[in-house]
């Protein structure tokens, strides 16, 4: 049976209603992050970030590589969203104490500075998930190595979850080469990406516990003379004190992001297992080889890499919020 005309244009009508309401709920949960996010909201934020990561850097080299690893624990584990900062609370068991953090981050001290310093500009306005990102892109200019415009506009997570952190989500140090692969690929990285992000290892520092069986047990993987100068600092035997003991990822330049890293794995002077594995006659040793010789063919994809690793299941529009401490949901 045929409708009558006012049949039809109610229908029509309803139709384009229920269409436009779809738009509206989609534009304000799926809103795209910009490089432009805070010229009018918060113009001063990068002079805000800059100058505290300025001055922790300089007062312990380390905590560039510490400010950047952050980022990286945060958008592996549910997408850039702050969440890793969260501290406990009687609702849920936060992401900190996750063994793949709780062994290796640090620097949320300088992130509190940094969001205090926001605050005192632009109240309300930034997240902290936008606060790790620009830190990390400053720590590594900071340290020599390129500079990038940060897409932003992320909003912060109001949870955590040790369940996710602990997952096997975030690469371990002791990961296979095919294992840093699918890990990378779960995250919308391709393994070009992943070997350019590992890059990231040509600062900072890692602990004992991380490398101890690399330095003592892969004599075949490994350069000698490099594995006993690393074993002077971690015996063989664990321990919480020796365990703590930490040495410096690229040890030729380790407070100058460049692309000694990829140097010294062709070398077979990695410290990290994980770092070894992509120069190991396996499907990563050209990349090495690029990257060793082209440290701006380096540096161009570990932006673009970065860049499209914050773009990662970031929460926008009207999802989450815009957390006044960093460390607890408002």
């Amino acid at each position: 049976m045929a409708l009558s005309s006012s049949s039809s244009s109610s229908a029509a009508n309803i139709f384009v209603l229920s269409l436009f309401m779809l738009f509206l709920i989609g534009s304000s949960n799926s809103a795209q992050l910009s490089e432009n996010f805070y010229v009018k909201k918060c113009p001063s934020v990068f002079n805000a970030v800059k100058s505290v990561v300025h001055s922790a850097v300089a007062k312990e080299a380390r905590m560039g590589g510490s400010l950047l690893r952050l980022f990286f624990h945060d958008c592996f584990v549910n997408g850039c969203d702050g969440s890793v900062l969260l501290d406990d609370t009687s609702s849920f068991k936060g992401e900190k104490t996750a063994p793949p953090n709780s062994n290796s981050l640090r620097g949320f001290d300088v992130i509190d500075a940094i969001k205090s310093k926001v605050e005192a500009v632009c109240p309300g306005v930034v997240s902290c998930a936008d606060v790790v990102a620009i830190a990390a892109r400053d720590s590594v200019a900071i340290l020599g190595g390129p500079y990038w415009k940060v897409k932003l506009g992320r909003r912060d997570s109001k949870t955590a979850s040790f369940n996710a952190a602990n997952s096997g989500v975030i690469p371990s140090p002791f990961s296979s080469l095919s294992d840093l692969i699918s890990k990378f690929q779960a995250q919308g990285l391709s393994t070009k990406d992943m070997v350019a992000l590992s890059g990231a290892h040509t600062i900072g520092k890692a602990k004992c516990s991380t490398f101890r069986q690399h330095v003592y047990n892969e004599t075949n993987n490994i350069n000698s003379l490099f594995a006993k100068a690393r074993q002077r600092n971690c015996p063989r035997t664990s321990g919480t004190i020796r365990d703590n003991n930490v040495a410096v990822l690229d040890f030729k330049t380790p407070n100058q992001f460049d692309n000694l890293y990829y140097k010294n794995l062709i070398n077979k002077k990695g410290l990290l297992h994980s770092d070894q594995v992509l120069f190991s006659g396996g499907s990563t040793d050209s990349l090495v080889r690029t990257y060793s010789n082209n440290q701006k063919a380096f540096e161009n994809d570990f932006v673009n890499a970065m860049i499209k690793m914050g773009n990662n299941k970031s929460l926008t529009g009207s999802n989450g919020q815009i957390r006044k401490h960093c460390r607890r949901a408002n």
